[in-house]
């Protein structure tokens, strides 16, 4: 393929199909392989399996936090949208609370603040397994219960697992340990956490200050040069 800004391609090229050479154009590829290998079949098979799943984390989850953009019969597609902004009011609680607090319990974010901002939007698509659903919904509800536990005033509303997650190793480890809460809260909040642990590598950090302060580790630009005669 060619670029009518670029010259590339050749004399040849056909005119481009999408924003190469600068852009990604292995997502048409993959996408044709993928629609190919499933069928019709194996597509429509799959979008029910998404939207049941999607539908099972929004049961299990609707008892704890406030699930949006459900349709007429109660249901949501293949996504579902989590609202814990009233949590900001009862414990001072935010959703970047909660997404630093799943990597304790072995999770990496889902989407937040879109399409809603302060919100995640859950999408588990058609490849996780029950029991993953399970352990995703028990860490979720088990981070409610303890945002629970500072709306009781049993936690202290600064400190408190939350406001400090995610817990590392070296944290955890450190002779010392100044927080109200036990490090076995901690880094070890249920029976899979203490089964088969994931350590985040890095503790929190001020997401606000890291997006306005780069820190690039990358090597210098004269480093990437080469001679087009080797």
């Amino acid at each position: 393929p060619g670029n009518p800004v670029i010259a590339t391609g050749g004399a040849q090229s056909e005119g481009s199909v999408s924003a190469a050479p600068w852009g990604s154009a292995s997502i048409l590829p993959i996408s044709m392989m993928y629609i190919d290998m499933m069928g019709g079949e194996g597509l429509a098979f799959a979008t029910r399996v998404a939207i049941l799943n999607a539908n099972y984390i929004a049961a299990r989850l609707d008892p704890h936090y406030p699930v949006l953009y459900k349709g007429a019969g109660g249901r949501v597609a293949h996504e579902c949208i989590v609202d814990p902004r009233g949590l900001k009011a009862s414990a001072g609680i935010e959703v970047e609370d909660i997404t630093k607090r799943l990597m304790d319990y072995g999770f990496h974010s889902p989407t937040v603040s879109f399409p809603v901002p302060g919100t995640l939007m859950i999408e588990p698509t058609e490849s996780e397994s029950k029991a993953e659903l399970d352990r995703f919904c028990d860490a979720m509800i088990a981070i409610r219960d303890e945002v629970r536990a500072i709306e009781r005033g049993t936690s202290d509303r600064d400190d408190n697992p939350l406001k400090h997650a995610p817990h590392t190793m070296r944290a955890v480890v450190s002779d010392t340990w100044s927080h109200t809460y036990g490090r076995e809260q901690a880094a070890f909040p249920t029976e899979d956490t203490r089964a088969r642990k994931f350590w985040p590598s890095v503790e929190r950090i001020e997401s606000a200050y890291g997006d306005r302060n780069l820190v690039c580790s990358c090597l210098p630009t004269d480093a990437y040069v080469t001679d087009p005669a080797e």
